[in-house]
């Protein structure tokens, strides 16, 4: 595996390099179609994005990694596009991918009590449940009328929105439950996180004017790239920074949450194992030590080992579609990069 120039913290420049020159790209058409949300929710938007602070006054602070309109804008160069009159409907298609992507995180904080995101109070605890779940609507609404004059990729954003609504309906049910099994946690995360990082690349080539197996082959890479990230992400929910993440330390295993390392760690077959289901099964609240506590249990029971494994070979996985793949060269080195980012990342 091939890799480019790395910063301080060994993170991939290029793939950083992308995720600012799409968010340089995308952010004032993303900025213009916010100032078209009614005026009582436009402020909760902007607040949730960043843009201005609890009481209005703007400001610049929390922006988002703009990972799925890097997505959508390198699948295009990919699949042979962006460009001769397309340029315009690709931006859409990434302005509309990352509203779809931001009314899940504000609909995902109300459903999780997540108090913090991007190192800032969520929406819900500062403006509240109600006003929080209509600004996540308004998003999602804001994202199909962006795409209304291209009926295909709205249809496409539809569906996926769908399928990531299943997903979370899995992930809430599977919260209630007492065990689950790898298989079901695999497929609510296909859905939940593939869906949509599916949707994002297959989008980009859409926008650009690509034929059918192209727009399949790149939304095979994003599902792939989906269920990696999320792998990674669950590692990052047990072990990550909470001053690079943004989210409070060891807060899924507080919550008890069946992330997949926690999933693998229960199906081990370990003494580990069997120490972390007492403690899923205890209904007492969950200190600092007893999350450490937890937190080493799953990676004595193999469960960070395995989550990390899977990525790397989903990676693999990607970096093969797209070596192999019958695609314009200008694009896949940026996705390749930004794969290897989502997997490789600390935040």
């Amino acid at each position: 595996m091939t890799t480019g120039a790395t910063t301080g913290d060994g993170l991939d420049r290029e793939a950083l390099d992308h995720l600012e020159t799409a968010r340089v790209r995308v952010e004032p058409a993303l900025r213009a179609a916010l100032g078209r949300l009614p005026g009582r929710v436009r402020p909760v938007a902007l607040y949730h994005y960043g843009w201005s602070d609890a009481e209005g006054r703007e400001c610049d602070t929390g922006r988002g990694k703009a990972l799925r309109p890097a997505l959508t804008l390198l699948s295009a160069a990919a699949a042979g596009g962006d460009g001769a009159g397309r340029d315009e409907r690709v931006l859409a298609a990434a302005v509309a991918v990352d509203l779809v992507h931001n009314f899940s995180l504000v609909h995902d904080d109300v459903m999780d009590g997540d108090l913090t995101r991007r190192h800032r109070p969520t929406v819900w605890s500062v403006f509240g449940v109600g006003p929080a779940v209509l600004a996540g609507d308004a998003l999602l609404t804001l994202a199909l009328q962006t795409l209304a004059p291209a009926p295909a990729a709205a249809a496409a954003v539809a569906d996926a929105v769908q399928e990531l609504i299943l997903g979370q309906i899995q992930d809430l049910a599977l919260e209630r439950r007492d065990s689950a099994t790898l298989t079901e946690c695999l497929a609510m995360a296909a859905a939940k996180t593939g869906a949509l990082l599916g949707c994002s690349c297959a989008l980009g080539a859409l926008a650009a004017g690509a034929p059918d197996g192209r727009v399949r082959l790149l939304g095979r890479v994003g599902r792939d790239l989906g269920l990696a990230f999320q792998l990674t992400d669950d590692v990052l929910g047990i072990w990550g920074d909470p001053a690079v993440t943004g989210k409070p330390a060891g807060a899924d295993l507080r919550a008890r949450k069946k992330s997949l390392p926690v999933v693998a760690a229960l199906a081990s077959g370990t003494a580990a194992g069997r120490e972390l289901a007492r403690v899923y099964r205890s209904r007492q609240e969950l200190g600092p030590d007893e999350v450490a506590r937890a937190a080493a249990l799953v990676r004595e029971a193999g469960g960070r080992d395995w989550a990390l494994e899977r990525a790397g070979d989903l990676l693999g996985d990607i970096e093969k579609t797209l070596d192999t793949g019958d695609l314009d060269e200008s694009g896949v080195p940026g996705l390749r990069s930004l794969a290897r980012l989502c997997v490789d990342r600390r935040f």
